[in-house]
This record gives C-alpha cells, structure tokens and sequence, in this order.
C-alpha cells in the first residue's frame, strides 16, 4: 500500500510547493533481520518504539513518503517479495535529500534506537541500506527497490543503488 501524506500532515505549504519543482527525491531501503519475531517479549520494546519513531519520520524537514502495510501499520510488518523468512524486515522511504533523511537517521530521536540495533537484529555482512535518486513523481515499488539493494550487494555502489556514506550526486536534469 502507498501511504502519501499531505502538506498538512508533515510539511508547510511552501516546503511543499518547492518539493513540486525539484525532479528527483531521494529514496532508501534498509533490512534487518530480528533476532527475535516482533511478538517476543526481548522484541517488545522495538515494537513499541515503532509508531513513534515514524511520527519523527513523517514530521522531519524533507520527508516525503514511507510504506506501511494494507493497515497504515510500519513496513516492519510487510512481507519482501521473493522473500520467505519471518525475522526480515524492511523499511522504505522517500526524501526530499540525502541531507534531510541523514539528519533524521543519526540526529533525531531515531539516533538512540540505530544506536541499540544490536539488542534486535542480528549482524550482517552484506549492504543493509541502498539509496537511489528517483524521479519526484514516482510511484515507489518495494520490488524494485528491494532489487535495487541485491543490486548494490552484487556490484557494488552504482547509480541503481548506494549506501548513504558513499552518495552518487541527483541527475542534473537540463
């Protein structure tokens, strides 16, 4: 489901008539997989922690969009395609800049819980976090994003994908 979220809801009128004229937003996707299913009392505070922390989401300079499931509940709770494991989760959203999003990650209240991600998912190896420039009109697709990170795990930082500490500049449009 596709959750769009009007000026109103997260950003004044005149962040809204600027975000019309820019031609690319940025998009991210991130997995984890828990270390415990979200209903496991050692999971209970991350899951309590989720509606507050996507209000800080969706009340941040530069927030654009996030996916929820059919309910308006967190991504946490949607199901990648292809993928058939219960403890991987995902997350999946669109900002107005790299900038934006950056200072939602490591500044906001969000900071505190990336700082305990150990306490609920389990290490990984591989690129957990891809971003990507994508048209501002676009309709985001949880498929092609969740190709664009297998993407960037199989080759690498390339303008189908990147992690957030090695940015490809937005396309200049002419």
């Amino acid at each position: 489901m596709i959750r769009r979220f009007a000026h109103s809801d997260c950003t004044s009128l005149s962040e809204t008539i600027v975000s019309l004229a820019v031609e690319h937003h940025l998009a991210e996707i991130n997995v984890a997989r828990l270390r415990r299913p979200l209903d496991a009392a050692e999971t209970a505070e991350f899951v309590a922690a989720l509606e507050p922390i996507n209000v800080i989401a969706e009340r941040s300079p530069g927030f654009v969009w996030r996916l929820t499931d059919d309910s308006g509940q967190s991504s946490t709770f949607v199901r990648l395609p292809e993928v058939e494991d219960p403890l991987m989760i995902v997350n999946y959203s669109i900002w107005s800049d790299l900038e934006s999003f950056k200072h939602y990650v490591y500044k906001s209240g969000h900071a505190s819980y990336l700082r305990r991600k150990n306490d609920w998912f389990e290490p990984i190896e591989q690129p957990a976090v891809a971003c990507w420039w994508t048209p501002a009109d676009s309709e985001p697709d949880v498929q092609d994003a969740f190709v664009r990170l297998q993407h960037l795990r199989a080759h690498g930082p390339t303008n189908r994908g990147w992690p957030p500490n090695k940015p490809i500049p937005a396309p200049v449009v002419k």
